[in-house]
């Protein structure tokens, strides 16, 4: 399933994630399973047709991200593998950067992440006009929307109502999976 939230230059995507790393860190071999939040670039099409025709819009290159992942088999809250990526190389994230606050209360510090895009550019050595001011500011504003999106969305990952076996459809588990719009 897939949420976004648009705004001038820059939008919101909000995806399940489910995931299984085929060289995963010491700790972290089982399947992964939640929700990914993207800070992207969007880009507004010309009309194809009449005044009347659907717009087509482009959810371009990502600037930021966070994973609020777990163990997939883990109690729903667990978080134990919850991190973000405050920088990327074009399409490529950074290293996984895992922080006690983001684990504890995922919604919190999320929520405190989109109030402040002006941290979040300069924690991402991301240049502060690359996000227009107007766009920083309908972020803060809809941070705690965005956040009760993240917070439903796990709640369907957790319920199994998104879930994905880490099999391909056999008995043997797979090796690697990736299903997510993100």
């Amino acid at each position: 399933m897939l949420y976004a939230f648009g705004f001038e230059r820059v939008g919101i995507a909000v995806a399940d994630l489910h995931f299984r790393d085929p060289d995963p860190l010491p700790g972290q071999e089982t399947p992964e399973s939640g929700v990914r939040v993207e800070l992207r670039l969007l880009e507004r099409g010309e009309l194809p047709g009449t005044i009347y025709s659907a717009r087509p819009i482009t959810i371009g290159r990502p600037l930021w991200r966070v994973d609020l992942l777990q163990d997939a088999d883990a109690p729903p809250h667990t978080f134990d593998r919850t991190h973000h990526h405050p920088r990327f190389d074009a399409w490529d994230p950074g290293p996984r950067v895992f922080v006690e606050e983001l684990s504890r209360d995922p919604l919190l510090w999320l929520t405190s992440k989109l109030s402040d895009v002006p941290a979040l550019l300069k924690e991402s050595g991301i240049p502060a006009g690359e996000v227009p001011e107007a766009d920083a500011d309908a972020l803060r504003r809809a941070a705690p929307e965005i956040a009760d999106t993240v917070r439903r969305l796990l709640a369907r990952v957790w319920s199994g109502d998104l879930r994905h076996d880490a099999t391909d459809g056999g008995a043997e588990p797979v090796t690697s999976m990736r299903v997510s719009w993100l």
